[in-house]
């Protein structure tokens, strides 16, 4: 993991230097700007590692603004690199051929705040408009049959959710508007596909963050499992914080639900790096699970679908992706995983990857929507 944050931080270093130094070039005239300029962006773009890092030593209000201004600039920061990106492109080509008319190359300085000012009022645009988009949590409805074997129910309908993602950034507002939306489905179970937190399940306390799931109501209960972000912030703290709430969780195991279907979870795959322990096998946790039952699976990381099909599973309901939030890495998580967004189906197995019903980092999704899925079973 050292070797990771390593690499994280000399890549986010230089794309925020690149960013830094053009508008270094903007503000040259105005030497005043200069150390102004430089401390706040530094404090703005490490905002987030900051918080993090000091988050004992933090006063809360402090943690909290340093956090959620850090969250913000990964945004400003992908739409600041796509329009810089965009200029030098351009430049390169007039360089070559000489279409940019001669009273804007004669008149640089000029020009280069005139630019300045258009990229930053476009970027600033796009962040806040991803922000609005992100408010708005969709439904996802799919309805789907599979063999009733041994179970006594007809139908069961289902709604879940992933990548919550709570932190001080948007907190039990957001969990209050997901809690009232899963409710007015009238679900007979809940199912949390991983990713509930995004900070230390102690920051979570002591904000109260969480006192919404309590309302959540539903004839089987709530059910989860865990993904990578609570292996992040402390999987074992952050498995007591949620289950303090009445959430259950799975953990490379199962339960027989009203002895008509099991509910299987599986421990994320980011696992080991975290622990230093394997998660168990698909194959190994339902070995003694009878093969005549309906079996629905958690597993937080849509990679290998195939082993969900080779285990007989007939529903796999994942989340992981975000569908990329931010555009274009929409783009590239279609290229990473079989099911990136969606519903698919491989053989006799189901399969749902959830875009989330959160965010995380910048609370703006300019790829992707907030998602609750809710999802209709009908036995036979």
């Amino acid at each position: 993991m050292a070797l990771f944050f390593i690499i994280f931080l000399t890549v986010y270093t230089s794309l925020n230097f690149y960013v830094f130094i053009r508008g270094w070039q903007v503000i040259s005239a105005y030497p005043i700007l200069k150390s102004v300029y430089a401390i706040l962006f530094i404090i703005i773009a490490y905002g987030y590692v900051i918080a993090k890092v000091l988050y004992k030593y933090l006063h809360p209000i402090a943690y909290d603004v340093i956090l959620g201004v850090g969250a913000i600039w990964f945004a400003f920061l992908a739409y600041f690199l796509l329009s810089l990106l965009f200029i030098d492109i351009v430049r390169l080509f007039n360089s070559w051929f000489h279409f940019i008319p001669s009273y804007i190359t004669n008149n640089y300085e000029f020009a280069k705040k005139v630019t300045a000012i258009i990229v930053i009022t476009i970027v600033g645009l796009i962040v806040f408009l991803g922000n609005l988009n992100k408010r708005n949590i969709d439904v996802r409805e799919l309805e789907i049959t599979i063999p009733k074997g041994d179970g006594k129910l007809d139908e069961l309908n289902i709604v879940m959710a992933s990548d919550i993602h709570l932190s001080p950034i948007d907190g039990e507002r957001l969990l209050v508007k997901i809690v009232d939306k899963m409710n007015s489905l009238n679900p007979d179970i809940i199912l949390l596909a991983g990713d509930i937190v995004d900070d230390k399940a102690s920051v979570l306390d002591e904000r109260n963050i969480g006192e919404s799931f309590r309302k959540l109501k539903s004839k089987y209960g709530v059910y989860s499992i865990n993904g990578n972000h609570e292996f992040i912030n402390g999987v074992d703290s952050c498995v007591r914080y949620a289950e303090k709430f009445g959430i259950k969780f799975l953990r490379d195991g199962y339960e027989l639900i009203d002895s008509s279907f099991y509910v299987i979870g599986r421990e994320d795959s980011s696992m080991p790096q975290f622990t230093g322990k394997p998660r168990k096998s698909l194959e190994e946790i339902v070995k003694d699970i009878p093969s005549n039952y309906p079996k629905i699976l958690l597993d937080h990381t849509p990679f290998k679908l195939e082993q969900a099909e080779q285990n007989k599973m007939d529903l796999q309901l994942s989340g992981h992706t975000h569908h990329g939030q931010i555009w274009p890495a929409n783009l590239i998580t279609q290229m990473i995983y079989e099911v990136s967004w969606g519903y698919k189906k491989k053989g006799n197995t189901h399969y749902y990857v959830s875009s989330g019903a959160g965010t995380w980092g910048p609370p703006v999704r300019t790829g992707s929507r907030s998602e609750i899925v809710n999802i209709k079973m009908k036995f036979e």
